[in-house]
């Protein structure tokens, strides 16, 4: 069960947060006082960039693959294209809150209504994978909503806006909280209010998937579940908690933070760990390892992706003076 916990928990985390970053860049346009339509404008296109490089990222694999992947690879729904397409509905969430609720009380009202979206949309997830499914779309648009490619039936492997979009919205909750004042003076004490809510929302999504009844008549813990949706976000904010800890405290205090590189760099880290991992270049046999080998292989993928983070920070800005170091020789000759 750990294992396949722990598989499932990437994605999660990388929309949880999406949606923090989001609320950080949102802050900041309300902190200089703009209308709610050009902080929409300037969010919602940052998303369509995001979208977009999710399909270009879908054609590189597609070119890489060559000769054996299907042409319906190029439709498919990844992490990036759901990560640009919630951070749109997240652009238009904050701008209709923030024309109806603003004054004083636009910070609670985009809180609840982030918290609100990210529930409901785990919420209709097991009837948009069943009986509620939008089978009158072609299936590259239905995809999007359900993650059914062009296979029949919802794919567990594929990452929809059901229920994918909704750790995005519960970071960006949790984002806009970390923003009030209140938070801002009681830093600490709020990364750790966090860190227990994230233990109350395990356990409360462990005991409801303990009881005898459910809500819904087809229950699928593991792809579909409110109850496992509150267990990864509470499992999110432990992790945010500690993350929090190891920063302040911990090792990233001792002047280099691992998490801090790879943060600083994580759509490189993706866009290139990607093909080392699932692709063609993978530095392992696929489906063919024991549990230590794959553990050598994550730790050297882990340390591959750090040096890469490392230099990307190292020669960021500096694009023209590498070029100019290629060029010298030729000048010389």
């Amino acid at each position: 069960m750990y294992s396949q916990l722990g598989g499932t928990f990437p994605a999660p985390l990388f929309l949880f947060l999406a949606g923090v970053s989001f609320a950080l860049v949102t802050e900041k346009l309300w902190a200089r006082n703009l209308p709610p339509a050009p902080i929409a404008r300037a969010t919602i296109r940052r998303g369509a960039e995001i979208f977009a490089l999710g399909l270009l990222f879908r054609l590189q694999e597609y070119v890489i693959a060559w000769g054996w992947a299907p042409l319906s690879d190029l439709l498919r729904v990844d992490i990036l294209n759901t990560i640009g397409l919630s951070m749109m509905l997240m652009g238009l969430l904050c701008w209709i809150v923030l024309s109806i609720a603003g004054g004083k009380h636009a910070r609670s009202a985009l809180v609840l209504g982030s918290a609100g979206t990210a529930l409901t949309i785990s919420m209709l997830t097991p009837l948009m994978w069943t009986t509620w499914r939008p089978r009158w779309l072609p299936w590259p648009l239905e995809s999007y909503l359900d993650g059914v490619h062009n296979l029949g039936t919802p794919q567990a492997w594929l990452f929809p806006i059901f229920p994918w979009a909704g750790f995005a919205f519960a970071g960006l909750a949790a984002g806009f909280v970390l923003q009030s004042q209140p938070a801002r003076r009681r830093e600490a004490l709020t990364f750790f209010g966090m860190g227990v809510a994230g233990l109350g929302l395990l356990a409360a999504g462990r005991w409801l998937d303990a009881q005898p009844r459910h809500l819904y008549a087809g229950y699928d813990y593991w792809h579909t579940s409110p109850n496992f949706f509150l267990v990864r976000v509470g499992m999110v904010l432990v992790i945010l908690t500690a993350s929090y800890a190891w920063c302040r405290w911990g090792a990233g205090q001792w002047g280099f933070s691992a998490l801090v590189q790879l943060g600083q760099a994580s759509l490189l880290v993706y866009w290139i760990h990607f093909e080392f991992v699932y692709g063609r270049a993978s530095i392992l046999p696929k489906h063919s390892v024991n549990i230590w080998t794959a553990s050598i292989g994550l730790l050297v993928i882990f340390l591959a992706m750090l040096s890469l983070a490392i230099l990307r920070k190292r020669f960021k800005g500096h694009g023209a003076e590498i070029l100019a170091w290629f060029r010298s020789p030729l000048r010389a000759s």
